[in-house]
């Protein structure tokens, strides 16, 4: 019997699913209306904050968990979708999204840890 990595997938679905259900409202909140409108400090988004938090190791996971996992759960719903509209996904479509989405992963962890490096 041939092991399925699917399950790895799924994962990384539901925790992408996650942080767009639960922390990316917050963040729009935060950076779209709040800030702008004048409710919060304005000095709460300022580059030299921003930069800090993005080079701090705390600020850099969560960084990463606020890109990749939503790019992760993106991909894996349009891989699932292209079957509900009738198209026979076959293993280059496979590679296709999960490749870009794991493209997208390596290229957040290298830019992150340049900013935490520097």
């Amino acid at each position: 019997m041939r092991r399925s990595d699917e399950p790895i997938y799924w994962g990384l679905f539901g925790a992408g699913g996650m942080v767009v259900a639960m922390l990316l409202p917050a963040i729009v909140l935060i950076t779209g209306l709040l800030v702008p409108m004048g409710i919060m400090d304005v000095e709460t988004m300022s580059y030299d904050r921003v930069l800090a938090f993005a080079s701090s190791w705390w600020g850099a996971c969560f960084l990463l968990v606020i890109i990749a996992l939503p790019i992760w759960h993106g991909m894996h719903r349009i891989y699932h979708g292209l079957h509900d509209l009738g198209v026979h996904t076959t293993k280059l479509h496979h590679y296709l999204f999960y490749g870009f989405a794991f493209l997208v992963s390596a290229i957040t962890v290298g830019l992150l840890m340049a900013l935490v490096f520097q």
